[in-house]
């Protein structure tokens, strides 16, 4: 049998009080593909900075020709959800989530290092016995080990594809992890195998805590307690007087425990674990609790769902409830001494505190509202548009995005550029809002239609397409200043637009509707779909040569001008949402699950690229060859473009703050 690979050495983004720096430039520079886009640079340091790139890049270039160089723009430092975190010191931790995300910090929180781990699965639970000696766990049976205090991580073999949620090492050797399905998996040699044991419930087991070798409980759902004083040889029952899930379970010596769950569930014992008792969490009674962190008998932390977080410092006779400042789930939570601990939980939050809970701080930032469309004007100049009238715009490649006032309040779903000044963005109840500054200031135009319009194209600095709910389509003829309704033909739902500057066009929409233009949008006819599955997008490279994207991984490909269309078997079961082509032979495509697709050969054959996470990816835009941009659901904006590749920063000499500027998640 092949041992296990090392999945991890030193493959690092840095990310610092809101900036984003290089830990291996080396690891990301694609020395044949490089491009440079360099307004505003000293030339001194850049001449250096190339030179030493480009001699390292051909020492470890094999490596970095491997790397897609898609990186977060926000929410930073990474928009997973974090579901446990652990801290050997006020300042050294480390936090794990979706999408096999682990991040580290050695200052408190103020720079935060993105490990790479060679998996996509989500990153359950952590426990080190030591300063070095670090399990985790995760989805499809995942476990990674650390020897070295997490600078590398090994992948183990679990013997199961069962998802584990919880681990348990009481030593360097001795460990016990539990999961889906009553799974529990029992190691005496530190991972090298794993055993598994009887749980004696097929119950989705959520947590695990042993106090030594022998002594241990797990926790589940319908409120299952069960124990063991034999290593896991044996389990029995015991009653926990809920059948509410529970979620978590921590002693902090061998007697005083406490469990968490749902319901506002929170359960004591003082006698290691014989007898439970429920105590009352300050918070409502359908509050969901899913960690606690119990640091002495008397003090104890628990966060859940909807930012909660309450605390005791009396053994749980009383809870008190503690201000987070926000409203998204917590997950995890560690102290690492009775003031300082951090909190992690949905789409990457952290926060902070240093003062026992009295006040957290959020060290994470950015928005998480739904983005659906972007267009980029140049390499550094673009638009995002989403959920609730949002428009965020970039000037200096994505180091800060700046929210912009739509003057609207509805959905945006798409956004198209005729040039660098004019542009327009289109939504629900026939939202039309138009730029001629670049994306600075935004004015309302009339639609004539309440229709919810989905997408917007441009054909040349005149003439403009938006298509929408119910067959809806719009022209114009002046740069978006007005509109005039146009026949489609069809009453379906049209979802995706591309129109040419030589006046040919294609609308895409539900069940495989496509209709085609040839005469710059006046009329439409009915063409023939290779498909019933919903059409999302549409991307022509030229006048024949187009790509639709939609449901199930539908991907079709015409190469004359849509009089025939043949779709692409067998890419991806994922729904693809968003098409972008970047020249005559290569596009890219994204979707459901952090879907990214790359074609070279005009789409006869699609790589997959990986997008660092699990959110659906609804629009892409790329500026020229090297320079593009993914939206999605969880305010996820990934960037690339050649200096990124090299240094992972897209600005990297400006130094400006990576956040959403005068945007509240």
């Amino acid at each position: 049998m092949q041992s296990p690979a090392l999945v991890s050495s030193h493959r690092e983004i840095l990310y610092r009080d809101g900036k984003i720096t290089p830990a291996s430039a080396t690891e990301w520079f694609d020395a044949p593909r490089a491009r440079f886009i360099l307004p505003e640079v000293d030339m001194n340091r850049l001449s250096l900075v190339i030179t030493t790139v480009l001699g390292m890049a051909l020492l470890c270039s094999h490596h970095a020709l491997a790397q897609p160089g898609w990186f977060w723009q926000n929410p930073l430092p990474q928009g997973n959800t974090l579901h446990d975190v652990v801290f050997f010191t006020p300042n050294m931790g480390y936090a794990f989530g979706d999408c096999g995300a682990i991040l580290r910090t050695t200052d408190g929180g103020s720079l935060w290092t993105a490990l790479s781990t060679g998996t996509i699965d989500e990153l359950w639970s952590v426990s080190f016995a030591d300063d070095d000696s670090g399990t985790v766990v995760g989805g499809n049976g995942t476990i990674l080990r650390t020897t070295d205090g997490g600078d590398s991580w090994r992948r183990q073999v679990s013997g199961t594809t069962n998802t584990l949620l919880d681990v348990s090492f009481i030593n360097a050797d001795t460990g016990t992890a539990v999961g889906n399905g009553g799974t529990v998996l029992r190691t005496s040699n530190g991972g090298s195998t794993w055993v598994p044991q009887e749980s004696g419930t097929t119950n989705t087991l959520e947590a695990v805590c042993f106090t030594s070798e022998d002594s241990g409980i797990v926790v589940g759902l319908s409120g299952t307690i069960r124990s063991t004083t034999n290593g896991g040889v044996t389990w029995i029952n015991l009653p926990s007087g809920t059948t509410s899930p529970l979620y978590d379970i921590k002693f902090s010596d061998s007697r005083n425990g406490n469990i968490v769950g749902g319901n506002n569930a929170i359960l004591k014992t003082t006698d290691g674990g014989a007898t439970w008792r429920g105590q009352t969490s300050g918070l409502g009674s359908s509050a969901t609790l899913r960690r606690i962190f119990v640091a002495d008998a008397g003090t104890a932390t628990a966060v859940g769902g909807n930012g909660a977080i309450t605390r005791t410092t009396n053994g749980g006779s009383k809870w008190i409830v503690q201000t987070s400042g926000t409203t998204n789930g917590f997950f995890g939570v560690w102290f690492s001494d009775t003031s300082t601990g951090t909190a992690v939980g949905g789409y990457g939050q952290i926060s902070r505190t240093t003062n026992g809970g009295t006040t957290w701080t959020m060290q994470s930032s950015g928005t998480t509202i739904s983005l659906e469309g972007v267009a980029l004007a140049n390499a550094r100049t673009g638009i995002v548009v989403g959920s609730g009238g949002t428009i965020l715009r970039t000037s200096d490649g994505g180091s800060l995005w700046t929210k912009q006032t739509s003057g609207t309040p509805y959905y945006l779903w798409g956004v198209a550029f005729s040039d660098a000044d004019t542009g327009v963005a289109i939504g629900g109840s026939g939202t039309i809002v138009r730029t001629t500054d670049g994306g600075l200031s935004w004015s309302s135009r009339t639609s004539g239609t309440t229709n919810v319009l989905f997408d917007v194209c441009f054909g040349g600095a005149d003439t403009g397409i938006v298509v929408g709910q119910s067959g809806r389509l719009l022209r114009t003829v002046d740069d978006g200043a007005s509109w005039n309704a146009i026949t489609s033909g069809t009453s379906e739902a049209l979802m995706g637009v591309s129109l040419l500057a030589g006046g040919t066009g294609t609308a895409v929409g539900h069940l495989g509707t496509i209709i085609g233009t040839t005469d710059g949008g006046s009329t439409w006819a009915a063409e023939t779909s290779a498909t019933r599955f919903d059409l999302y997008d549409v991307a022509f490279a030229d006048s024949l040569e187009g790509i639709a994207v939609g449901d199930s991984g539908t991907i079709l490909l015409t190469s004359n001008g849509g009089a025939t269309w043949a779709r692409q078997p067998g890419v991806t079961a994922n729904m693809l949402t968003g098409i972008c082509v970047i020249s005559a032979d290569t596009a890219l495509v994204v979707g459901a699950n952090g879907i990214i697709l790359r074609s070279t050969d005009g789409g006869i054959s699609w790589q997959e690229q990986e997008s660092g996470t699990a959110s659906v990816l609804k629009g892409t835009a790329f500026a020229d060859r090297n320079t593009g941009c993914v939206v999605g659901f969880n305010g996820t904006i990934l960037w690339k473009d050649s200096i990124s590749m090299m240094l992972l920063l897209p600005t990297p000499w400006k130094g400006s703050p990576w956040e959403i500027a005068g945007q509240s998640s």
